[in-house]
């Protein structure tokens, strides 16, 4: 399949041309505009880019780590499953990215703390 890098480096002056940034919380799973990357780092979808994204760290009112989602289901230490409104994904752990929050379109809901205690764990572990 053809990436589409054009119509991401369209879109990408308009978001960076947002003023207004959504207010957000660890824990917390946004629609992320991750745009189109290199190799097999993960990408957004759709006209905007963008894939489910956990917010992990976060550092200030605009940056934070963010953890790209996906429905497809992996037996790795890379890939942990978590259950979210009601269905199986994956937290994709080796993804782990540095995001602005003008990349925030709509917030999905929320993690458990448990379940953010789970993922912290797992994702720790990954980091010698």
């Amino acid at each position: 399949m053809e990436k589409d890098f054009e119509g991401w480096h369209k879109l990408k002056p308009n978001l960076d041309a947002n003023r207004k940034t959504p207010t957000f919380q660890e824990r917390e799973i946004w629609w992320c505009s991750i745009g189109i990357n290199i190799g097999n780092e993960e990408n957004g979808k759709s006209e905007m880019f963008s894939r489910p994204v956990l917010i992990i760290r976060k550092f200030n009112n605009v940056i934070f780590w963010g953890v790209p989602l996906t429905t497809i289901i992996k037996d790795s230490q890379y890939y942990y499953k978590i259950s979210f409104q009601g269905r199986d994904v994956c937290v994709m752990l080796s993804q782990l990215k540095m995001l602005d929050s003008k990349r925030l379109t709509t917030k999905m809901g929320q993690l458990t703390i448990e379940q953010a205690k789970n993922v912290g764990k797992v994702l720790r572990n990954l980091i010698p």
